[in-house]
């Protein structure tokens, strides 16, 4: 019993110093995909205690992180797949289009926005390649997706962020 209890403590204490090296980057990842700081942190959290659980399983320390990435991805698909249900449930009952509000913001927030614009996939495409620095193997092993999927959904990504981006630059 005392080898159990010594074991759970070497991997609790491996799993706060994973948390302290990794959950910062966890989280800009889950912000960039949910343009919500308080919901990208409550991700973080919802993907460390999933890899709590699976931290026992696994033979390969060092692919966590890669792990890590895989489950605040999904972790923010599942979010938005939800939300989305939500959102055609409250307007099927309501009768109403969305609406949206227009606000004067600072080009990082028009930045923000423009990349939250994108479908998710798209916008998961662009942020693991440019931002995570993914090569597109690494993107496509993440999303769970082939490359060529990948390559499309980041040229499309980028090709509706380009007129985006340079309404910004050209206002300023």
């Amino acid at each position: 019993m005392r080898v159990e209890a010594r074991s759970i403590k070497l991997e609790g204490g491996l799993l706060v110093e994973l948390f302290e090296r990794h959950a910062s980057e966890a989280g800009r990842l889950a912000y960039l995909l949910t343009g919500d700081r308080e919901l990208a942190e409550d991700l973080v959290q919802d993907a460390f205690v999933r890899l709590a659980g699976r931290f026992v399983h696994r033979r390969d320390p060092g692919g966590l992180h890669a792990y890590l990435r895989v489950t605040v991805v999904n972790l923010a698909r599942s979010h938005h797949r939800r939300q989305a249900v939500e959102r055609r449930f409250a307007e099927r009952e309501s009768g109403r289009e969305p609406t949206t509000t227009a606000s004067d913001l600072s080009d990082r927030d028009a930045l923000q926005r423009a990349l939250m614009s994108l479908p998710l996939r798209q916008r998961t495409a662009v942020v693991l390649r440019y931002y995570e620095d993914l090569d597109i193997g690494q993107t496509a092993s993440t999303m769970r997706c082939s490359e060529g999927t990948v390559k499309a959904l980041t040229s499309r990504g980028i090709a509706r962020l380009r007129p985006l981006i340079g309404d910004i630059t050209h206002d300023g």
